[in-house]
């Protein structure tokens, strides 16, 4: 530890933008996604709630691209630790790489474009919840495959900042979900409601 230490240095402007980017993201889509909730304001913009939330999907994919260039960035601005340049912990990044991208791939199979970027904050709800794989082994997969993809690739360039902007994501996707879960079983719950009225 003491050697990781002195290589960390918090006030470095490209990891504080990453810091910024990281937690501005899962804000920025809850607060969106909830609005259209209650207004459906991007829907009658758009004209249509599929449009719609093909639309916010994308910006926040060019989000999303735009926070890992800046964790790039900050990792490459402060110096490797020597201690952590070793074959078993390069390996050990490659293995979180490639299970966080089976995640987030299989994530994405299996509640599709829309399912992924908050279609149900749209109306465009599922018949039933998904729960084959990953579900069936982890809840939030997409989330914690990201999770471990930065792990790794701090692990992989021996990046004690990053290792520490990975943290920041774990725990900016932990608060989250929080939000996230009630709100989406809501919109559930409101939809069994509905339909048993009919």
């Amino acid at each position: 530890m003491a050697d990781i230490l002195p290589s960390i240095d918090l006030t470095d402007a490209p990891f504080c933008v990453a810091v910024i980017a990281i937690i501005f993201n899962p804000f920025f889509w809850n607060v969106v996604a909830r609005w259209e909730h209650r207004t459906r304001g991007l829907t009658k913009l758009f004209g249509c709630p599929y449009t719609a939330c093909y639309g916010l999907g994308f910006l926040i994919i060019l989000l999303n691209v735009y926070r890992s260039h800046s964790i790039t960035v900050a990792m490459t601005s402060q110096p490797k630790a020597e201690v952590m340049g070793t074959s078993p912990v390069f390996y050990c990044g490659v293995v979180l790489l490639v299970t966080g991208s089976v995640l987030v791939v299989s994530s994405f199979y299996a509640l599709g474009f829309t399912g992924t970027f908050l279609g149900d904050y749209f109306g465009i709800l599922k018949e039933k919840k998904v729960t084959g794989f990953p579900f069936s082994v982890l809840d939030n997969p997409m989330y914690w495959g990201s999770t471990a993809n930065y792990l790794g690739l701090a692990l992989m360039h021996a990046s004690p900042i990053g290792v520490v902007l990975t943290a920041v994501v774990a725990a900016s996707y932990r608060i989250a979900i929080m939000f996230e879960g009630p709100f989406t079983e809501e919109i559930y719950r409101q939809k069994i409601r509905c339909s048993k009225n009919k």
